[in-house]
């Protein structure tokens, strides 16, 4: 070994002693007669000196050293006398008698320090160095911590690893496949999985009744700061239970994580219905930090000439409490945030309940103070209160207002990132149509379980049937998600019907699984948390790709390493995949 020592280890209690220890120089100060040096490894900086008195050639040696060298250094621990308090190291330095440069190193393009200079494309272009910095390494620490929590408790409660393939058919719903092309099958081709969906039911048919798997996924949809193109699941599966059974198995493991890693004891999770979700809060993953809830005013507002209210299918408004202050500079700021293209909203209205208790309104020409006063009773608002009306069709104009709440929430400081409010939403549509193509799709995925109740609704009014699903969502982001499985051929068969697929259709996609429940299925049902999200959300962060060693950037390529890139032209020919050039 070429140390005995790493550099977050030593104490008070080992002056004395002859130490070996190896790493990077993370900074050098020249003080005339003395030289210190940091030396770094992943443990932590130990404190080298080097003095010109007792060994003048060593330290001229020590004073050519640039950052991040790789260095090993032989001396003895000795007590520091000016102690630095913020490290853990900080009571004692090396008295360095002999040292040895491992490799030399060029300038980095951005310093080694959480308070980087470099941009985010320069650290991912040089993504080895910026794993160097303390920040991102207490990431991947944390990462881990959590894998090995996860895995211990999953053990514990007799569930089996069990890994499935990265190799399967492509199939037709869902995101995008990324796919692969067969060598040895011209012409065929391998997906890469969106998750181990359907691997993991035939298992439950295997009879293997507790599974769970950490595992990479990969989807080929538009990025953002949630989303990657591979990207990690904690994928879980559970034979002979009902939906109570799943939750109240995941709740626990999110609130042993909680205690574990953040100190916390949650109370139980609140649950709430996707519908309830949508009209309180315009989202099915709602942030229950704090309230402004939708207020629903369509009875009070229409029929006063204000067309904008008299023509919409919804008229919806939240309060922010304490902000009828709000100057014009302010409201104009609001209505210019729910007309970006994010949001698409076409207007605003706000109504302030002053503190005399009078109403300033953008539509007083409208609406009379009595009338105002009963908005305001609605509301159940207060002196000082702002109201902020939106209206228009139902879904545009609650998804923009739960924008437009967030947004709020955000300006007068109610998103604590550490303040965790997890629930979950339960009751979801089991299918959703798309206007574009003229068809329903699996609000979830097609293996999802209706409740029993609403099953004879299928194919009369299957817009109105709910799903055995559900989603947990903590401070407004889903960190996961699942349901009941289907495991009865012909439910399944119904399913695949009702989302559009002929037989032959759903024989050739899916005739393994099909087939498999005709030997035994077992009623089963699980969920996978996003475990990228999972590490996010820990750490108060809003991107995952701070927790992932090597993410790639906004256009899915890693400009570490060039990719995607270009193959031969022998490649191509070998994978039957025919060049097509284009005119110059």
């Amino acid at each position: 070994m070429l140390r005995t020592h790493t550099c977050g280890e030593l104490r008070m209690e080992d002056c004395g002693k002859r130490v070996q220890l190896a790493g990077w120089l993370q900074r050098s100060r020249d003080l005339g007669g003395m030289t210190f040096v940091d030396l770094r490894d992943r443990y932590g900086i130990t404190q080298l000196v080097f003095n010109m008195d007792i060994n003048a050639e060593l330290c001229e040696k020590a004073r050519k050293l640039s950052r991040e060298y790789v260095l090993q250094v032989e001396g003895v621990v000795s007590e520091r006398s000016s102690k630095n308090k913020n490290l853990p190291t900080g009571d004692i330095e090396i008295l360095v008698d002999g040292i040895t440069v491992l490799n030399p190193s060029k300038t980095p393009p951005f310093t080694i320090e959480d308070n980087t200079d470099g941009g985010e494309e320069l650290r991912m272009k040089y993504r080895y160095l910026d794993l160097r910095r303390n920040c991102v390494k207490k990431n991947l620490e944390l990462r881990h911590r959590l894998s090995i929590l996860i895995r211990n408790y999953m053990n514990d409660l007799g569930f089996m690893e069990i890994e499935t393939p990265y190799l399967i058919r492509s199939t037709p719903e869902g995101a995008r496949d990324f796919v692969v092309p067969s060598r040895v099958n011209p012409n065929e081709f391998y997906a890469l999985p969106q998750s181990p969906q359907t691997f993991k039911q035939l298992l439950m048919v295997s009879g293997y009744d507790r599974y769970f798997q950490i595992v990479r996924c990969f989807r080929d949809e538009d990025l953002r700061a949630d989303r990657q193109p591979e990207f990690t699941q904690v994928d879980c599966e559970m034979s002979f239970v009902e939906q109570e059974d799943v939750l109240q198995t995941f709740e626990g493991l999110i609130k042993y994580l909680f205690k574990q890693v953040k100190g916390l004891q949650l109370e139980d999770f609140p649950r709430m219905t996707y519908a309830d979700a949508m009209r309180y809060y315009g989202s099915d993953k709602p942030d229950t930090r704090f309230g402004m809830r939708f207020v629903e005013l369509d009875d009070i507002v229409k029929g006063n000439g204000f067309a904008v209210f008299d023509s919409a299918e919804l008229v919806v408004g939240i309060c922010a409490e304490g902000c009828a202050n709000y100057t014009r500079k302010q409201l104009d700021e609001l209505t210019d945030f729910v007309k970006r293209p994010q949001v698409g909203a076409s207007g605003l209205v706000y109504i302030k309940y002053n503190e005399d208790g009078t109403f300033k309104s953008s539509v007083d020409k409208f609406f009379t103070a009595d009338k105002l006063k009963a908005v305001a009773e609605r509301f159940k608002a207060s002196p000082g209160d702002l109201m902020l009306v939106m209206a228009g069709k139902r879904e545009k104009t609650q998804t923009s207002l739960s924008c437009l709440r967030l947004e709020m929430g955000s300006r007068l400081g109610l998103r604590d990132p550490f303040n965790y409010s997890p629930l979950w939403v339960v009751d979801f549509p089991l299918l959703e149509w798309d206007e574009e193509t003229g068809r329903y799709y699996a609000k979830h995925h097609p293996f999802t379980s209706p409740k029993p109740e609403d099953y004879p609704k299928l194919f009369t009014s299957p817009g109105e049937v709910r799903a055995n699903a559900y989603d947990l969502v903590v401070n407004g982001t889903e960190i996961g998600g699942g349901s009941i499985r289907i495991h009865d051929r012909k439910m399944q068969n119904d399913m695949f019907k009702a989302l559009g697929f002929s037989e032959e259709e759903a024989q050739e996609q899916f005739g393994f699984l099909l087939g498999a429940f005709e030997y035994g299925a077992p009623p089963h049902g699980g969920l996978a948390f996003g475990f990228d999200r999972m590490c996010s959300m820990f750490a108060g962060v809003e991107t995952i790709r701070d927790f992932i060693a090597f993410p790639k950037n906004n256009k899915a390529r890693d400009v570490m390493s060039e990719s995607p890139s270009p193959i031969s032209e022998a490649q191509l020919e070998e994978l039957n995949i025919a060049l097509i050039h284009k005119e110059q």
